[in-house]
């Protein structure tokens, strides 16, 4: 794409609506959009203009608009735009298009806005990913991460471990290049105790990734037990309606049964499934196939038992069998009636909680006990910026991986000049992940996931 074309597109989403917005961006943005419009006043930077469409053509009027014009280099982009707001009609919105096409604009690629923004320097890689993590969030902590990483929370994380990596490089280059001037090489142990530095603060980025993803992609968790435990009135409870067939007959749930419910601001999707045990018919047999596949599909697994009977050996380890290798949470439900004497095994190597879907105690703490167990952390760590990629967690991977050749090197007493290619290595993708040194081929991927307009 030529970075020095006026581009244009619809920025609002698809459809009718009451406002429709419009935006150029480039040189010649104002000079496209002024011939469609009869303003009350000249175009002011910074100032909104309210003035009328109009059909270039009769002079007649289309609709009633209000324009911005945003002056370079203080834009989205860092160029000249100019945003015309009419009303949502699509027939009004592709007139406005198809004139700026006809005087000299370009299309928009998705995402060219916001990519603009990125090769101008106003923003850094992590912070456009955060504006498509932002417009893409489904719940306002999702949205309020994004925002905190729009504001480059991840970035300021990451400066002060580059600038320890690149302070040591330095020191390293300066040994090196001016030996004969008697300046001081660093020894061995500085050297280990600046590498110990930087990959600390390179793992605990790299342990965030954990909950990171979580809130960035949300989770899908399966609710299994025996039949006529209370898996569907747990179900119920969780997504505060009813949602899911409730009897006393075993064996009700036939087929599986999802919900989308927010905790703590992550989407979780919540799956219903049919009781796991020797099927009684082939209907039931196909709904105990498809727990197996939602288990296979499942981040985090409740295991419920029924408090007032007790498990048969077989049947524990049946469920052990099926939930094998995933994250678990016991839910001892029914907690509110007598307890068998004879209840089975503890499971006390599982966290574990007791409720009553009926009565509603225990949900709660089963919800704390959600959160926890896809590693929630304290509100500092959210404050403070956290991975929530796949291509950040990789980069920095990369990086430890690099760093850690350099340490062994260092206890080989390898020479510095071969030294200094590790460390330069572990620089190098936390460049990438700022954009900084991003091949552009990387970079048309990310931004082609992009919306057009954004």
């Amino acid at each position: 794409m030529h970075l020095d074309d006026t581009i244009v597109a619809v920025s609002t989403p698809p459809g009718r609506g009451g406002i429709g917005v419009v935006r150029l961006s480039g040189s010649d943005s104002r000079k496209i959009a002024e011939p469609l419009l009869r303003l009350k006043q000249q175009l002011e930077a910074g100032r909104a203009s309210f003035g009328e469409l109009i059909d270039v053509e009769s002079g007649e009027r289309i609709d009633e608009v209000v324009v911005t014009f945003f002056e370079k280099p203080h834009s989205y982009t860092t160029e000249h735009i100019v945003e015309i707001s009419a009303h949502g009609s699509p027939v009004v919105l592709e007139y406005i298009v198809e004139q700026a096409l006809a005087r000299g604009a370009r299309l928009a690629e998705p995402g060219e806005f916001t990519m603009r923004g990125f090769l101008h320097g106003r923003i850094d890689l992590t912070q456009a990913e955060a504006v498509r993590d932002l417009i893409e969030s489904q719940t306002m902590f999702q949205a309020k991460v994004a925002a905190q990483q729009l504001g480059g929370a991840l970035s300021r994380r990451i400066q002060p471990i580059k600038k320890c990596l690149v302070e040591l490089i330095a020191l390293l280059e300066a040994g090196i290049d001016f030996a004969e001037d008697d300046v001081s090489v660093p020894s061995d142990s500085q050297i280990l105790t600046a590498i110990c530095a930087v990959r600390s603060g390179l793992e605990s980025l790299a342990h965030s990734f954990a909950y990171g993803r979580v809130v960035h992609d949300g989770l899908t968790l399966a609710i299994v037990g025996r039949p006529n435990v209370g898996k569907s009135s747990l179900f119920n409870r969780l997504v505060e309606r009813e949602r899911a067939i409730v009897t006393a007959i075993p064996g009700t749930t036939r087929d599986l049964v999802t919900e989308t419910v927010s905790l703590a601001g992550i989407p979780i999707r919540l799956v219903d499934t049919a009781g796991i045990r020797s099927a009684a018919d082939e209907v039931e047999e196909i709904g105990i196939r498809k727990s197996y596949e939602a288990l296979a599909d499942a981040d985090l697994v409740l295991v419920v038992s029924d408090n007032t009977s007790c498990l048969h050996s077989a049947e524990e380890e049946h469920l052990l069998s099926a939930t094998a290798g995933r994250k678990r949470i016991l839910v001892r439900n029914k907690s509110d009636l007598p307890q068998d004497a004879t209840t089975g095994p503890t499971w006390d190597y599982l966290p574990q909680v007791a409720t009553s879907a009926v009565a509603g105690t225990g949900i709660e703490e089963l919800r704390e006990l959600i959160v926890s167990e896809v590693g929630g952390t304290s509100a500092a760590e959210h404050e403070s910026g956290f991975v929530t990629n796949l291509r950040q967690c990789k980069l920095i991977e990369e990086s430890l991986t690099a760093l850690a050749a350099a340490e062994q090197a260092v206890h080989d007493h390898i020479p510095h000049e071969m030294l200094l290619m590790d460390l330069y290595s572990s620089l190098r993708p936390l460049d990438t992940i700022t954009g900084e040194t991003t091949a552009d081929d990387i970079l048309n991927l990310i931004f082609s996931t992009f919306c057009i307009g954004k």
